[in-house]
């Protein structure tokens, strides 16, 4: 069996979702393929096709239009079914050209399934894979399904029309998509990330009580809720409270963070660690004391299940996919949204639990990542995925 990945970008270092998946479904047997905007030579797991370039400059863009549609010339029977089908949707001439160029690379692939990593990335691409005589299938992840549907209202009618099946990473997230239009017709199947339980396992180490660390791992970006996050720890260390609140990663609204803990006046309080590798994430973990996932947009989120597993005390927000991450009262603590005070007082209440009650949440925290979110699982999860379509 031929699987076809589309990304916008090679896996990350970070991206242990789609390197499992890839590594699981080789591994198995089936072939796979990922289709990237641009190619990233130190990935090496599967083979790379990039997709057309674009260029301002005519000339350039004219050579490249050229060379791809006389590459495109023994694949006649895929571009006519694909131009018949496009007219079919009501596009003009002009976009079917450009939609010819710009997907000139997955018309080429001859394959049984054409996966989107995100739904975004299927627009403009919704008969692609009827065109090549393949299945569609769609992931929806969290920034796809939360947010972009209402900036652009609509941006999936056509997609569902096409679905053959959907892949969700949580139940908060098919509830969106369905809200934004999927017809409870299309198989949709749960397949909730995983991690190596092997390497984010807890330690002989003892974090001392006085020393109050709190983590958060993810990109600087608003819907991490960090600035809600830090509101509340302003409220504790008016209480009284000491502590040091570490951030891993790096993004766009580092500056705005930066800027909230300075008026906050949390400057000495809080450490900015950027961008980390596993092992050094797993590092700073260990000296953890509660780890704090206040997000305000969150699919699923790796981080908090890498915590659980090494026997941290967590708390999230009720962010879609969280609450189905962490079970509040029985594996850590669900906040809701944009209530900073009601943060502070979980943490303060979370602090005053005694030994047994922390035990209780960490060890059924620990036996649920590792019998639930292993990579194993996930695995076999994908390889059934594709090879049924029954959903689960």
């Amino acid at each position: 069996m031929n699987i076809g990945i589309v990304l916008s970008n090679c896996p990350g270092y970070s991206e242990t979702f789609f390197n499992s998946k890839i590594k699981g479904l080789k591994e198995s047997g089936m072939a796979v393929t990922l289709f990237c905007q641009k190619i990233d030579n130190s990935f090496q797991l599967c083979p790379v096709v990039e997709a057309p370039k674009v260029s301002a400059n005519p000339i350039l863009m004219t050579g490249y239009f050229l060379k791809e549609f006389i590459q495109l010339l023994p694949y006649s029977k895929k571009v006519l079914r694909f131009i018949a089908l496009e007219k079919k949707k009501g596009s003009s001439l002009l976009q079917i050209v450009k939609m010819l160029y710009l997907n000139a690379h997955l018309l080429k692939a001859d394959l049984d399934w054409l996966h989107f990593g995100f739904s975004t990335l299927s627009i403009g691409r919704e008969t692609v894979a009827k065109s090549i005589s393949a299945k569609m299938a769609v992931s929806f992840r969290g920034f796809d399904i939360a947010v972009y549907p209402v900036k652009h209202p609509g941006c999936y009618n056509m997609l569902w029309k096409y679905l053959d099946k959907g892949h969700t990473i949580s139940k908060d997230l098919l509830v969106l998509a369905k809200k934004h239009g999927l017809p409870d017709g299309i198989p949709i199947e749960k397949i909730t990330p995983a991690i190596d339980v092997k390497l984010f396992k807890p330690n002989s180490k003892i974090v001392n009580a006085e020393e109050l660390v709190f983590v958060t791992t993810g990109r600087l970006h608003w819907k991490k809720g960090f600035v809600q996050t830090i509101e509340a720890l302003a409220i504790l260390k008016a209480q009284g409270l000491k502590f040091t609140y570490k951030i891993i990663g790096e993004g766009p609204e580092y500056e705005r963070i930066a800027f909230g803990t300075y008026q906050l006046g949390l400057k000495n309080e809080i450490l900015f660690l950027g961008k980390l590798p596993h092992h050094q994430v797993k590092k700073e973990l260990e000296s953890a004391s509660i780890y704090i996932q206040y997000s305000i947009q969150e699919g699923f989120c790796n981080a908090v299940l890498e915590a659980q597993a090494m026997g941290k005390l967590c708390i999230v927000s009720n962010a879609e996919g969280l609450s189905e991450n962490v079970l509040h009262g029985k594996t850590g603590w669900v906040v809701p949204k944009y209530k900073p005070q009601l943060l502070a007082e979980t943490i303060n209440r979370v602090l005053g639990l005694n030994s047994e009650e922390r035990k209780t949440i960490t060890e059924y925290a620990q036996k649920r990542v590792k019998e639930e979110f292993n990579i194993e699982k996930q695995q076999s999860e994908f390889i059934r995925f594709y090879k049924t379509k029954t959903p689960v």
